[in-house]
C-alpha cells in the first residue's frame, strides 16, 4: 500500500469499527454455512497456501517483479487465458472472453517492499537485494500483496471453471509498482485500454491489519488519498558554529518551514476536507560545529480532491519562499521545491456502485461480515484506473487479516498490532485469501450475470 498505508490503523479505531460493523445494518436472510464457491475453495486451500508461501519467501521490488510475473503468467496460461507479459514493465494482462457483454477488470499488484523481515515465519523472506538508491536491505511482502496474488489465482480459476455462469470479458491483469505509484500509470501508457478491452467496471481488494480476519469492509466514495513526496533543499550559507553571525543557517530556516507548514492544514484547511502534510525527514550537517550550506526536508502530502492537493503544494512552495525571505536568502538561494514523480491520486469509489456490490457482499455473506469502513489517508494506485475513464465502475474493498483473539486483545488495550508495511505484519493468510477470492468471484459473477 503505497507510502505507508499504515495510516490505516490511525484513522480507524477499534471503536469506529464496531459501530460500523452494527450501525444500521440491514436484516439479511443468512446463507448456506459454506457456499458452493466457498466449499471450492476450501478444496483447494493446501495449493493457495503453498503458492502464498513460495509468494512470501521471494518477494521482488517495485519494477523487478520479474520471476513473479512469470510464475503467474505460467499459471494463467494453463487455465486457458490469453495472456500478455511485459505490459507496463513487468506487468501481466490475462483476458478470457465469454460472449457478449460487460469487461471486467480485475487486478492484483505484485511488488514487495525494502522490509527486512521480523515476523518469525518459518516461510519468512530472507532476499537480500539493493534499491535503486543503492541501499542494501531485505525484502519482505509488508503490505500483503501476496496474498493479494493468491487470491487473484483463485478468483482466476473459479471464473474459468464457471463460464456457463457469466457473458462478457474478464481482463485479469497483475500490476507492478504499486508502492512507488508508477505501475498502473506505466500499465496504462503501455495501451491497457487500447491493446485490451477496454473495462466498464473494475475491482480489486487489499488486506486490512486493522480488520478482524475474513471480515470485508467498503468504503463509498474517496476510501483512500492523493499522495505526494515533495523535496524541499533548503539554502543557506554555511561556517563555523562559533560565528554564527557570517552564516545564514539552513538548519534554522528548515526549523521555521516545518514549524509554518503545520499552518496548512490546522489554519489554511477546511476542517471536513482532511489533509496531511508531513515532514518524515530533516537532513542537515555533518559535524557539530560547523553550519551547514543546505539542509534537505522529505514530506509526505495527503488529501482527497485535486484542488486541495494543488492548494497544499502552492502553499508549501510559498511558506518556504516566505520563510527564506524573512531569514535574508538572498534570491539565488531561494529554498528548492519539487514535487517527486511518485504521484498516487486518490481512490474513489462511486458511491451508487460501492453500495450495490457491498449489497452482493451482504447477500453473500453472514450479515456480519460486510462493513462500511472510514476513508484512510492511505495511498493505492488502483484508482488510476477509474481516473483514466470514469466512466468505469470501479471498486475497492478491504479484507481483514487480523486473528480473532489478536483483535479481541488490542480492543481490550492488552496488546498493539503490527500495521500494514510493518516487519511484524503477518496476516492470517488462509482466511483473507479465502474471503478475498470468494467475495472477488462473486462480484464478478454479479457484474458479469447474463442480463
Amino acid at each position: 500500500m503505497r507510502h505507508a498505508l499504515t495510516a490505516i490503523m490511525a484513522a480507524v479505531s477499534f471503536s469506529s469499527i464496531a459501530t460500523a460493523q452494527t450501525a444500521d445494518a440491514p436484516v439479511a436472510a443468512a446463507p448456506p454455512a459454506q457456499s458452493a464457491i466457498g466449499a471450492e475453495i476450501a478444496k483447494d486451500m493446501d495449493g493457495l497456501m503453498a503458492l502464498y508461501r513460495d509468494l512470501h519467501a521471494n518477494p521482488e521490488l517495485s519494477e523487478k517483479e520479474v520471476n513473479t510475473a512469470a510464475k503467474l503468467a505460467k499459471r494463467l496460461k494453463a487455465m486457458k487465458y490469453d495472456v500478455t507479459e511485459k505490459v507496463g514493465g513487468t506487468g501481466v494482462v490475462a483476458v478470457m472472453k465469454n460472449g457478449s457483454g460487460p469487461v471486467l477488470l480485475i487486478r492484483a499488484d505484485m511488488d514487495g517492499l525494502p522490509v527486512v523481515e521480523q515476523t518469525g515465519l518459518e516461510f519468512a523472506s530472507k532476499v537480500r537485494t539493493k534499491t535503486p538508491e543503492g541501499v542494501e536491505t531485505g525484502v519482505m511482502h509488508a503490505c500483503g500483496h501476496d496474498t493479494h496474488m493468491t487470491a487473484f489465482i483463485q478468483t482466476a480459476k473459479l471464473m474459468a471453471a464457471r463460464k456457463s455462469d457469466w457473458k462478457g470479458t474478464l481482463v485479469m491483469i497483475l500490476q507492478p509498482a504499486e508502492e512507488v505509484g508508477r505501475g498502473a500509470r506505466l500499465m496504462l501508457e503501455d495501451g491497457l485500454y487500447t491493446r485490451f478491452p477496454r473495462p466498464t467496471h473494475a475491482i480489486a481488494f487489499h488486506d486490512a491489519a486493522n480488520l478482524e480476519a475474513g471480515k470485508i469492509g467498503y468504503t463509498p466514495g474517496y476510501a483512500l488519498a492523493n499522495v505526494d513526496s515533495v523535496d524541499i533543499v533548503v539554502r543557506g550559507v554555511g561556517g563555523h558554529g562559533a560565528y554564527p553571525q557570517t552564516t545564514r543557517d539552513p538548519i534554522v530556516l528548515g526549523s521555521r518551514i516545518v514549524g509554518s507548514l503545520q499552518t496548512l492544514v490546522s489554519r489554511e484547511q477546511e476542517p471536513q476536507d482532511p489533509a496531511v502534510v508531513t515532514v518524515g525527514s530533516f537532513q542537515a550537517g555533518a559535524k557539530h560545529n560547523i553550519i551547514p550550506d543546505e539542509a534537505k526536508l522529505l514530506l509526505t502530502i495527503r488529501s482527497y480532491s485535486d484542488e486541495t492537493r494543488e492548494k497544499l503544494i502552492k502553499g508549501i512552495e510559498r511558506i518556504a519562499r516566505g520563510e527564506a525571505i524573512a531569514a535574508g536568502i538572498p534570491d539565488n538561494r531561494m529554498p528548492v521545491v519539487s514535487v517527486k514523480d511518485e504521484f498516487t491520486p486518490s481512490t474513489f469509489n462511486p458511491p451508487e456502485f460501492a453500495e450495490q456490490m457491498a449489497g452482493v457482499l451482504k447477500a453473500h455473506f453472514a450479515d456480519d461480515r460486510v462493513v462500511n469502513t472510514p476513508a484512510v489517508m492511505g495511498g493505492e494506485d488502483f484508482g488510476r484506473f477509474y481516473r483514466a475513464d470514469k466512466s468505469i465502475n470501479s471498486f475497492i474493498f478491504w479484507v481483514g487479516g487480523v486473528p480473532a483473539d489478536k483483535m479481541a486483545a488490542a480492543a481490550a488495550g492488552q496488546a498493539t498490532l503490527p500495521s500494514l508495511h510493518s516487519p511484524f505484519w503477518a496476516p492470517q493468510a488462509d482466511k483473507v485469501i479465502a474471503s478475498a477470492s470468494e467475495a472477488m468471484t462473486v462480484l464478478a459473477l454479479d457484474i458479469l450475470k447474463e442480463k
